[in-house]
């Protein structure tokens, strides 16, 4: 006796058709999962038997052979419970089959109870491109999937309930977007209202919000690095519908999608610890999954006290950074996750913190004042758009009753000068002025002649280089877009210019 059922699985961020395929024969009892099962692909045996027993069904008496096409690739997680449960009645004529398109993802539990898997959002989408009419899915994940539209998406909490549904003694209903309340934009943020000064570096934020460029803020301790960083979320323009889409499909792979959410609509703000490893950054695993450079795709990712990672990790950085995606290559295959993200880097100027300070003495040695700041290669520095000191704020500034400018106010800006953003660039694969294509870098930073002059000069006299140069260019456009202005003049110029010194006043100190 033989039945097949549709299903799905996943690799990287993309969704793969698969067959469950059920024989029985009536030999000598066993049951064997091929079709390269990882681990906890071949425990469904157990988890499908005592399901069946405990729901009512009866498990086949003889050799069961489940097969998961194609064998090919490697399949894991406990996804394919719910599909080898329902190949299992089909064969054993304890239901007359499934209909025609059906699809099946989900774990069991012993008492046949469907539980929430990863990755439903990409199998969702897939199982409507290869013309599938339905979808069984654990009721947990039927907020993500619920997106999704073609095809009819049904939400389980139980086996009986799919059984019932197909042999016609009940019926379910599919699930709808408005069954979910949408995620609230900007909530929980710290806001920039309660920082007191610093209005260079809150401008400095403001210029990378509005372009998508990478910032590094160096300060003494207790100068607010953090604290301003953190408040970036607040400011940030909103994700597109496919935006939304890809930053929700990779945090459900990676099992990090909060419950009942629809789709993240905010975009993400990842601050791993400096002790994180070249994979938790990177990603990895046996079968790679997404890092936390992939993980901060269309969103931020933030790396305080910078020289404190491992230097590995550090440059590991270095390709994400130009490339926006990164491929993770394993025995088991190669798999590519986008990654673009925006850098926030917040660092001491020292070991003690004080190298620099107006007033407190820096206990450390010129000599380790450089292997401190040396700890940051060239290359990396060199791809951090922005440079934004970070100094002391002092008592009058702290005691001031007078809220500062609120994020919602910056935000109106930042979302203005993304809205000039997309409409120049509609139809040229690029969503920021942080990724304008060298190609197309002349076409969209046209500049006047004293502009022209003043970033010759600068190029000769900084001895920049061209990363620098067109890092300079694509920061001036943002200020020009901020400011209204088609042209890029010579105070664009020379704000992106002035967010290109640190290197020189600390690293060629």
């Amino acid at each position: 006796m033989f039945a097949a059922i549709n299903s799905l699985g996943t690799f990287g961020i993309d969704a793969y058709a698969i067959q469950v395929e059920a024989n029985i024969n009536q030999s000598l009892p066993g049951f064997d999962v091929v079709g390269l099962p990882d681990t906890s692909v071949k425990e469904s045996r157990d988890r499908v038997r005592a399901a069946m027993d405990n729901c009512g069904y009866e498990f086949p008496l003889g050799k069961v052979t489940v097969n998961l096409a194609p064998a090919d690739i490697r399949k894991e997680g406990p996804m394919y419970d719910l599909p080898i449960f329902m190949a299992l009645l089909c064969a054993s004529r304890q239901i007359e089959g499934v209909p025609e398109g059906c699809a099946f993802i989900g774990e069991l539990s012993l008492t046949g109870e469907v539980r929430s898997v990863r990755g439903v959002l990409a199998m969702a989408i897939m199982a409507r491109d290869l013309g599938y009419t339905s979808l069984y899915i654990p009721k947990a994940n039927a907020a993500e999937a619920s997106v999704v539209n073609g095809l009819d998406i049904y939400a389980v909490e139980k086996v009986e309930e799919i059984v019932a549904h197909i042999t016609g003694r009940a019926s379910l209903t599919p699930v709808r977007p408005e069954d979910f309340p949408a995620e609230e934009q900007g909530v929980h943020c710290p806001d920039f209202a309660d920082v007191r000064g610093q209005v260079a570096p809150k401008r400095a934020l403001e210029v990378a919000a509005a372009g998508g460029h990478n910032v590094l803020l160096i300060g003494p301790p207790g100068s607010g690095k953090s604290m301003l960083a953190k408040r970036l979320p607040s400011i940030l323009p909103d994700m597109t519908f496919e935006e939304s889409i890809q930053v929700t499909k990779i945090h459900s792979i990676a099992g990090i999608l909060p419950p009942n959410v629809q789709l993240i609509r905010r975009r993400p703000f990842r601050a791993p610890h400096h002790n994180a490893s070249p994979a938790a950054l990177a990603g990895g695993g046996h079968i790679p999954g997404p890092g936390e450079v992939s993980l901060a795709h269309n969103g931020v990712l933030f790396l305080d006290e910078l020289p404190e990672f491992n230097n590995s990790a550090l440059e590991i950085l270095r390709q994400p950074l130009e490339d926006h995606e990164i491929t993770i290559s394993r025995t088991t295959g190669r798999v590519t996750y986008p990654c673009d993200f925006q850098m926030i880097a917040a660092m001491n100027p020292c070991r003690c913190g004080y190298f620099g300070h107006p007033t407190k003495q820096c206990t450390c040695s010129k000599g380790a004042v450089a292997k401190y700041l040396g700890k940051i290669s060239g290359p990396l520095l060199d791809r951090m758009d922005i440079h934004a000191e970070v100094p002391p704020v002092d008592y009058e500034e702290l005691s001031r009753s007078a809220p500062s400018e609120s994020s919602a106010e910056i935000r109106k800006r930042v979302n203005a000068a993304r809205k000039i953003q997309q409409e120049r660039f509609e139809g040229k694969g690029v969503r920021c002025n942080a990724r304008i294509t060298p190609a197309l870098l002349h076409e969209v930073c046209p500049t006047t002649d004293e502009a022209s002059r003043l970033l010759q000069m600068a190029f000769d006299r900084l001895h920049l280089s061209g990363r620098a140069y067109d890092r300079i260019m694509k920061v001036a456009r943002t200020v020009a877009d901020l400011d209204g202005s088609d042209v890029i003049d010579s105070a664009h110029i020379s704000e992106a210019i002035q967010f290109r010194t640190l290197d020189r006043n600390y690293w060629n100190n």
